[in-house]
């Protein structure tokens, strides 16, 4: 019996290396569910701006207001009949005063 015993526990001794130590083991599943858990945060993150994306070219290609904007904003476009103001924050206007050499300072 002492020779079974003996193989048993040699057995189980491997078994628990194995499990603990060894490839595909405790350690590698901790990393790997880790990494699972990254993984579907970065998922998250670009379904989130695909879905983003989607809703403004549906925007884009269903209406003109959208496209209006756009123009607007990106490319600086007016309509006929329109004035554009540009509005002109207080240390702005102080700078670019400040600078003209024709300008005499007080």
């Amino acid at each position: 019996m002492g020779k079974l015993t003996l193989l048993l526990l040699a057995l189980l001794g491997w078994l628990q290396y194995s499990l603990w130590l060894g490839k595909n083991g405790v350690h590698d599943y901790v990393r790997l569910k880790e990494d699972v858990t990254a993984q579907q945060s970065n998922n998250a993150k670009l379904k989130a701006r695909n879905d983003q994306l989607f809703a403004e070219i549906a925007d884009l290609n269903g209406g003109q207001e959208a496209i209006e904007e756009r123009a607007r904003n990106e490319l600086g476009m007016i309509k006929p009949g329109e004035t554009f103001y540009r509005l002109i924050s207080e240390p702005a206007k102080r700078s670019a005063v400040s600078s003209t050499p024709n300008n005499p300072q007080k």
